[in-house]
């Protein structure tokens, strides 16, 4: 619409004699600044259609309604010659509307920091806002179903596909899973009103008295009356530090205008989170289809780093801090002695509990967890949710397959093939034949009893501090185990040969080819050996990984005696290594068998034994092997969400980049406190070993020092190696370059008297 014809209109329509305009930025609609000689007011422009028509007419009604609180806060629509504040125009053969309403002077809050004064004067000013609201009515506005309206949080999915990036994707989609589990059910529950439905910084006006004002009332909705406050704190807070301490600065001021009750107060980190969920996923469409509109892009920014944000805070902890800002007392939680004796009355304390001061988790989101305070801690230690906590995929995958079919395996169903088939297409081609169990204990069982099918040998050879699983067998296999002061000992059926620890080494460490000499003396040994077990880095025994060559030699010569070699990848597999998906491709062999398990669903309980055609014959002439669970659809639906998180996000060439940025960062540490005598691991498995400075030998004392320092810290590792000295780290793969440094400078605080 040509400028000219706008001022021509507003003359005729309006008794307006405009000597400037000025046209402003906009989402839905044109706005301009109209400029009269003794007034100044604001002209809008909408493309014509009845549902149109209906908004704006029922937006100057509750403008009206608001107008005699003579507070002049709120824009007043300008009657038109035919009194309806209004006109409908034909230009050019196409329909448009025009308005005018009165300016209101002031600058934008996102024009000024916002303060903590002002954050107590926006509290107030919602909620004499949401006041005056509560006691008005319109049946348009309460029909009214809008995407902006935190209660229709679903109508935003299907923009959540136009976020490019997968790993601010899965935040999205985390917050869409916990809208539906936890504030869905309650909306019915919670008070209603006609609110504003968008007091954000750029409807926000505050003037030299430092009074506050609000403009563009083309959200207005129906909706729960804590949304106002949703909003509210979102837009104000989202550029600060701390959002979540602000937005409490502002949940005060408006508890004394109107009081909150207990369910509103429970849910607000959800609705916060939801109606950041919505702008970024609005704005991603709107990128998409129209990327020169600045204007809807404006907040996008601000909006990501508070979901970030939001995503490493306890939903506890935040209602906690909005009960205490309202007045009430935190949320009782069960004392740790409680929790404690009552586990210790149902099972046996055998089950032993990590730290000192042990923790009890309720909640968890990708690599941080939750206690039942509230607290927040970083998980650099489970190895199992290899993806991250509660990943809203593997969620869907579970639920969406639990829905609708699962049962054992001597029935028929897709889920299986999909996934074996993306599955074995990870491994080299002679390993073709792969069979489903449900953890990495019950795959090292069958693993050893194909093994011992296949080669007609006896024998099983092992490496010290090796650890293949709980069964009768995987004890007598885990050096780790039958080794232990408590342990069965060693039984005659298996040889162990010594762990190949460069670091702590049985040989001369100025000799060269350590390695060798290690896979030189295993080889001795293999006469009737049916089967090698080995991880390609082990775990238990303290994040060791394998010399070079040592298994290529051993591997060999275990097949010239008719052995099979079994890799273990229980720990190792699945991407972690960063460089290698599989730990035995870092030395460059194929076993005749791996074992899979632990990463594989994520943390449901699934496991594999990956295997040749040639050992899957040979044992097909057995008795027959079936698993009333291994490989049923709810775990394959899984595992396949498993491998599809890996490739969508990239998770494998993350463990590189953060496994290398995170190596590098303690081997610095090593140069400069001599409390650490090596940095070892590949990937996101890495192992720290704590010494005595003087003599280097093992300091286990300290290692579980730093381990309960670092939790108490709010940092997840673990300790562990033949003298419980090594500090390991083996985080869910989409860990990030900041999440090293947090670690790094917990480390630098508490070695610093260990210089």
């Amino acid at each position: 619409m040509e400028t000219l014809q706008l001022r021509k209109e507003a003359k005729l329509l309006f008794g307006l004699n405009i000597t400037s305009l000025k046209k402003l930025t906009g989402y839905d609609n044109d706005n301009y600044l109209v400029v009269c000689k003794d007034n100044k007011y604001i002209l809008k422009k909408y493309t014509y259609s009845k549902k149109i028509e209906s908004i704006i007419t029922a937006e100057n009604d509750c403008l009206v309604y608001l107008d005699k609180s003579k507070q002049e806060i709120f824009p007043r629509p300008i009657l038109s010659v035919n009194k309806n504040g209004f006109e409908i125009i034909l230009y050019r053969r196409k329909k448009y509307i025009i308005r005018i309403l009165s300016y209101i002077d002031g600058k934008f809050l996102g024009e000024n920091k916002i303060s903590e004064k002002t954050l107590k004067s926006l509290g107030l000013f919602i909620g004499r806002m949401s006041k005056l609201l509560m006691r008005y009515s319109n049946d348009k506005i309460s029909s009214r179903i809008l995407n902006w309206d935190i209660q229709n949080l679903k109508y935003n999915e299907k923009f959540i596909r136009y976020i490019k990036d997968p790993s601010k994707r899965k935040i999205v989609l985390f917050y869409f899973q916990q809208f539906d589990e936890f504030v869905e059910p309650k909306l019915k529950e919670l008070r209603r009103s006609i609110i504003h439905n968008d007091a954000n910084e750029w409807n926000l006006l505050i003037n030299k008295k430092k009074e506050l004002s609000i403009i563009d009332f083309g959200d207005l909705s129906e909706s729960q009356l804590i949304n106002e406050v949703a909003v509210a704190i979102t837009y104000s807070t989202y550029g600060k530090n701390d959002p979540i301490k602000s937005g409490c600065t502002l949940l005060k001021s408006y508890n004394k205008i109107i009081k909150l009750t207990d369910l509103e107060i429970s849910l607000l980190y959800y609705l916060i989170a939801s109606k950041l969920c919505i702008s970024v996923c609005n704005s991603a469409y709107s990128k998409e289809i129209n990327p020169f509109n600045k204007y809807a892009l404006i907040s996008e920014k601000k909006a990501w780093k508070m979901l970030e944000k939001l995503i490493k805070i306890s939903p506890k902890f935040a209602e906690n801090e909005f009960r205490k800002a309202t007045g009430r007392k935190p949320l009782k939680v069960k004392n740790i002695k409680k929790y404690i004796d009552e586990r210790n009355s149902v099972i046996s304390p055998i089950f032993s509990v990590s730290y000192d001061n042990p923790i009890a988790f309720e909640r968890s989101a990708f690599q941080y967890m939750f206690d039942n305070e509230g607290k927040a801690y970083l998980d650099a230690y489970n190895n199992i949710p290899i993806v991250g906590h509660a990943h809203p995929k593997i969620n869907d995958a579970i639920t969406r397959q639990i829905k609708k079919l699962n049962t054992n395996t001597r029935y028929l169903h897709d889920n299986l093939y999909k996934y074996a088939k993306k599955l074995l297409n990870k491994f080299p081609k002679s390993l073709n034949k792969i069979y489903f169990v449900n953890s990495g204990s019950e795959a090292s069982d069958l693993a050893i009893k194909m093994a011992l099918n296949h080669s007609k040998n006896k024998k099983i050879m092992v490496v010290e501090n090796g650890y293949h699983g709980h069964t009768q067998t995987g004890t007598d296999i885990s050096h780790y185990k039958y080794g232990n002061k408590k342990g069965q000992g060693l039984k005659d059926h298996i040889t162990h040969v010594p762990m190949p620890d460069l670091f702590r080494s049985i040989y001369d460490k100025s000799e060269k080819y350590i390695g060798r000499k290690y896979a030189i003396e295993a080889t001795s040994k293999v006469k009737n050996i049916a089967a090698f077990i080995s991880e390609p880095i082990l775990g238990c025994g303290g994040q060791v990984p394998l010399p070079k060559n040592y298994l290529k030699i051993i591997y060999k010569k275990v097949r010239e005696h008719k052995g099979v070699c079994i890799s273990d990848e229980v720990q190792t597999g699945f991407g972690r290594l960063g460089k290698y998906f599989w730990g035995f491709e870092m030395h460059d062999v194929t076993p005749d068998i791996v074992i899979l398990g632990k990463p594989m669903g994520n943390g449901h309980p699934i496991g594999a034994v990956v295997t040749t055609s040639k050992i899957a014959n040979s044992f097909e002439k057995g008795v027959e092997f079936f698993s009333s669970f291994g490989g049923n659809p709810v775990s394959c639906a899984v595992g396949l969400s498993v491998l599809n998180i890996i490739e969508e996000e990239g998770l494998q060439k993350n463990a590189k980049i953060v496994g290398s940025y995170y190596k590098n960062k303690l081997n610095s540490l090593k140069d400069k406190y001599k409390v650490i005598g090596d940095v070892r691991g590949q990937g996101l498995f890495l192992g720290i070993e704590i010494i005595h400075k003087k003599d280097k030998k093992p300091n286990a004392k300290l290692a579980k020092h730093i381990n309960n320092k670092l939790r108490d810290n709010h940092i997840l590792v673990g300790t562990d190696g033949p003298y419980n000295n090594v500090i390991k780290t083996k985080p869910p793969i989409c860990f990030t370059k900041k999440n090293v440094d947090q670690i790094i400078i917990s480390l630098i605080k508490i070695l610093d008297r260990y210089k």
